[in-house]
């Protein structure tokens, strides 16, 4: 989907919510689709504060991640670390997540075997999904190595 598309969509959205395209807003929105990068609400705040423009508040930050949110434009992950972080979608193929419990890395896939499982397993029982998160956590090969070079074992490794 063309990001004028986006725009368009996400004009449309507010208008239907008797909201206006503020140039805050356009600020959040336009940031949030800047990145291919995870990112947080405080870590958007922080881009915007450093970067020319309208002044835009902390609060208005998470209102219109949230307003971006519900309107299916991102989406929140939780990473387990006590917060969230934010992918836009829209217009994106649909994929789960990696996530290192170590440093933190999330590392996008996709897999069709995982999808049609999904699927079949939904069907067997008379469920229709709209939408799923499916994510994995763990240590990715980086934090595996370093815990093997300092001659650990590491979190969740298996001895024999």
């Amino acid at each position: 989907m063309k990001h004028a598309a986006i725009v368009k969509r996400f004009e449309e959205y507010l208008r239907e919510r008797q909201l206006k395209l503020t140039a805050q807003r356009r600020r959040v929105f336009e940031r949030s689709f800047a990145t291919h990068e995870h990112f947080t609400a405080e870590t958007l705040y922080e881009w915007l504060r450093d970067e020319d423009g309208p002044p835009v508040s902390r609060a208005t930050v998470y209102r219109t991640l949230d307003l971006l949110e519900r309107g299916g434009f991102i989406e929140s992950l939780d990473i387990g670390r006590g917060g969230l972080v934010y992918e836009h979608v829209l217009g994106h193929r649909h994929h789960d997540h990696m996530i290192c419990l170590e440093c933190g890395r999330i590392e996008e896939f996709h897999d069709e075997r995982i999808e049609a499982l999904q699927e079949e397993a939904a069907r067997s029982r008379g469920f229709e999904i709209e939408a799923h998160v499916h994510r994995l956590t763990g240590r990715c090969r980086a934090c595996r190595n370093r815990g093997a070079s300092r001659g650990g074992a590491g979190r969740g490794s298996k001895r024999a």
